[in-house]
């Protein structure tokens, strides 16, 4: 899945303007401006779009981690240059504290239905046998359970 498309999915779900946008990306120790937040959260069809790469999303996944738990150790974690929607999923379980019963929950949300043992597949180390590699459709239908549960919530 695009990271710009993962990007807008969190802002909006989570109702974050550009200086929490900014903020966010603080705390993960990387400074952008509020160009480079509008940018990023364009449609590619607008001229002044700008793809987000793997390293700034993975710092504002980073930084969202260390908005909602804190930072562990009071040290800001190193920001991977390569991320797949294994991580992207993983960053955003560890960010919410949520458990495999949750992240189904948000899933049927969205009407997707997926297992127990499908979800632990996705959270394996990659040199594992049973690793599974997360698809555009899991990480999609979880972004929108995700809006479902969390806009409603902050609407509410």
């Amino acid at each position: 899945m695009d990271n710009n498309t993962v990007l807008r999915s969190l802002r909006y779900t989570f109702d974050f303007n550009d200086d929490k946008m900014i903020e966010v990306y603080g705390l993960a120790g990387l400074t952008v401006s509020r160009g480079e937040v509008c940018a990023w959260l364009k449609p590619e069809t607008e001229s002044d779009f700008k793809a987000i790469y793997d390293q700034q999303l993975a710092g504002f996944l980073n930084g969202l981690i260390i908005l909602n738990r804190g930072k562990k150790d009071d040290k800001i974690p190193p920001i991977e240059k390569k991320i797949n929607n294994n991580l992207v999923f993983r960053k955003i379980k560890i960010a919410l504290s949520l458990k495999d019963n949750d992240i189904l929950d948000i899933l049927k949300l969205a009407d997707f239905k997926f297992s127990k043992h499908e979800l632990s597949a996705i959270f394996r180390n990659p040199n594992q046998s049973q690793y599974k590699a997360c698809k555009d459709q899991l990480l999609r239908n979880f972004l929108h359970g995700l809006a479902l549960k969390y806009r409603s919530a902050t609407k509410g």
